[in-house]
Order: structure tokens, then sequence, then C-alpha cells
């Protein structure tokens, strides 16, 4: 009973991390499940749904067609719809009835693509993971697939910020923020690896200097073109304007030495417990941990990360904990002065003080988004 929730909310799925790092490329993605999904992913997840056109489709998988299996009805409506759109690609998910019943989404995206001629991806999830496994996938197969090979770099320094979907930041305007403050650092922005970028842009991801790791979702696909171009990354978010700049200089570093960094891990500061105050914040790692630093660089607080989500031990600091179940977050945030989390952890707070809300989209939804700040390059003094 350990993994059962009965206080908080669950994050978005690993099939919904797919349909939204995919949302904005031209390509048609299909759920391969019963109609719940789909409903669930337009109306708790996506905020652009009403504003930007996407060709997101669900199988509507029968009970009958569950039990017997029939792939043959499902590859014949992917491709009649893809010959009929002309997406750019086609991308099949799975979802918990797929998995259950061992479909082979891989081998129906081949067939697909054998048939139209439309590239095509087969991702097996299984809804059993979070979102920032899906956007994982969807992101190292587009990069895989599409980047041009033969590209030369960009005269002036150039950055893709990679893993970046309204899962984790909205439409506060912290992309566009993101946007500005490199160009401020006299660096050219490159690809944004999913939101307001083309697949047409993607394609010239190569051309970077250097990659910007802004969620774990986006992490493998920088590695992967690492090993493509050979394009050194930095981990990390510009939140705080201390933390900011330090990014800053840490991206010049590493397009000049090609070593790849975590930033926030590089700040110098302790993050010990301290007697009179500690905070804690929950949520994704590396905006997380990214927010954490620039706590500690603009008040001297220390601030420690308590992570639900999927990550690598890696990224976290000493200090921060892996916390995948609600019974681990009880556990450990009595030891804290104060807390900054989706207004949804409220409850795990109880009566407290020091509750400091952060919504969180791939956990709370469109429910605060009119209240979600932008912290890029912002100061943050007066936030705790």
């Amino acid at each position: 009973m350990k993994q059962v929730a009965g206080l908080i909310s669950t994050y978005s799925s690993d099939e919904f991390g797919i349909c939204s790092a995919l949302y904005e490329l031209g390509g048609m993605v299909v759920m391969h499940d019963a109609s719940g999904c789909n409903s669930t992913y337009t109306t708790h997840d996506e905020p652009r749904w009403y504003d930007i056109d996407s060709m997101i489709y669900i199988s509507a998988i029968s009970e009958m067609e569950a039990i017997m299996g029939d792939d043959e009805k499902l590859i014949r409506d992917i491709t009649e719809t893809a010959q009929e759109l002309n997406p750019a690609f086609v991308a099949v998910t799975g979802a918990p009835i797929p998995y259950m019943i061992g479909t082979d989404l891989p081998a129906i995206a081949a067939v697909v693509e054998q048939e139209t001629g439309i590239p095509s991806f087969g991702f097996t999830a299984n809804g059993m993971h979070d979102y920032l496994s899906g956007i994982s996938m969807a992101l190292e197969a587009v990069v895989n697939r599409f980047c041009i090979r033969a590209i030369p770099k960009t005269e002036r320094l150039s950055v893709n910020i990679i893993g970046a979907t309204p899962l984790d930041f909205s439409l506060n305007g912290s992309i566009d923020s993101m946007i500005q403050w490199l160009q401020e650092q006299d660096m050219e922005p490159g690809a944004c690896l999913s939101m307001g970028t083309t697949l047409e842009e993607i394609k010239k991801a190569g051309q970077a200097h250097v990659n910007l790791a802004v969620s774990y979702g986006g992490l493998a696909a920088a590695k992967t073109l690492n090993r493509i171009f050979g394009t050194p990354y930095v981990i990390g978010v510009p939140v705080g304007k201390t933390f900011a700049a330090h990014l800053a200089d840490q991206l010049r570093q590493t397009a000049a030495d090609q070593k790849n960094r975590i930033g926030y891990q590089e700040t110098g500061l302790s993050s010990r417990i301290s007697g009179s105050q500690t905070l804690a914040v929950i949520g994704e790692s590396i905006y997380s941990a990214s927010l954490a630093a620039a706590i500690g660089q603009e008040t001297g607080i220390p601030v420690h990360v308590l992570c639900p989500l999927e990550t690598e031990k890696a990224l976290l600091r000493e200090c921060d904990l892996e916390t995948p179940e609600e019974d681990d977050l009880i556990q450990h945030l009595p030891q804290y002065t104060g807390l900054i989390a989706d207004p949804l952890y409220r409850p795990l707070w109880e009566d407290r003080e020091n509750f400091y809300p952060l919504p969180h989209e791939a956990f709370s939804g469109r429910i605060y988004d009119a209240v979600n700040p932008n912290l890029i390059n912002r100061r943050l003094r007066n936030c705790v």
C-alpha cells in the first residue's frame, strides 16, 4: 500500500509527456487506448489545446479488440488517416491496455511507415511512468531521426534549449524569458525542444555550440546530440538573477572546453540544514535543484529538493532526496521550516506556516495557470 496516494494528486503520465513534446511539430500522434486518456490529456494537461491545432488522436480500442488483438484495424485506421492528413510523422504511443496485452507498437509503426512512406515511431509508454519518461522518449527519437548530420556550427555562440514543455514551464512566458536571457548574454538562441519551435528548426539543432537541458525529459536528447555532433551540454534552468548569470558563464565555459556540466552543483554554496531556517522544494529534479541553488545564492537560506519524479541520482545534490511516494514526503517534511511546492501538496504541510505555492502543470493541470509565476532571470529575494 506504500504506493497509494491518499492526500495528494498524481503526475501526468508518460503517454501525455509524448503528446506534449510532439504537440507543435506537425506530426500525428495516436494514443492506443480507450477514449478516456485523450480527454484527460486535452482538458487537464495541455494548455495549448484551444489555441494551437495539433493532430492528437486516440484509437478508442474496444473491449473485444483488447481481448482479441486485431492490430490490423489499428494499422488500417492510422494508415488511412495519415494518407489523408499527410503529417510530418506518425507517432503511436502505448497506454495500460496495449501494455497488458503485449501490443508491439514499434512493429506497428514500422508497418505504417512502409505503407505510407511517412516517418513513424512506436513508443512503448504504459501509463505507469511519469511524463518525463515520455518527453525523454519522444525528443530522443526526434533528434535521432530528423537532425541533419552534416551541418556547420553557427558563427555566433548558439544554444539549444532541450526539454521544455508546458508540463514543466506552463504558458507563463518562461520560454520567451529564456530566449531573451540568451540574447542579453550575447548568445544566439537555437531550437527549443519543443515549445515555439518547428520541426525544420529542430533538424538544424546540430548547428548549436552548446545545449541547455532544462528538464530531465530533455537529458536523453542532449546526450544524443552530444553523441552525434559532439555538442556539450549544461544542465540547469536560469531561475533567479544571480543563478541565471552563473548559468550563462557555464554555457560559455562549456562551449570553450567542451565539458558537460550540471550548473547547480557548482555554486559553492553550503546546503546543510540550518538550525534557524531550511526550506524544501518538491518537483522535477533539474528545475527544483536550480531553484534551490538560486534561492540559496540570493538569500543564503539552504533549500533541499524532494524529488517525487523519475530522475538520475547524479542530477541531485548530496542534500537532495528522491521521494517517489507520498509516505516518503510525509516522513521527511517535518524537518523543514518552509515548503515550496504545487498548491495540491498543501495537505501534507497541514496547518504549518511558510508554505510557498509554486504551481506545476504536470501535477495540478491548468487550475493555477493564472497565478503560475515566471521565475526566469528574475529576483527571488522577496519570494521566501
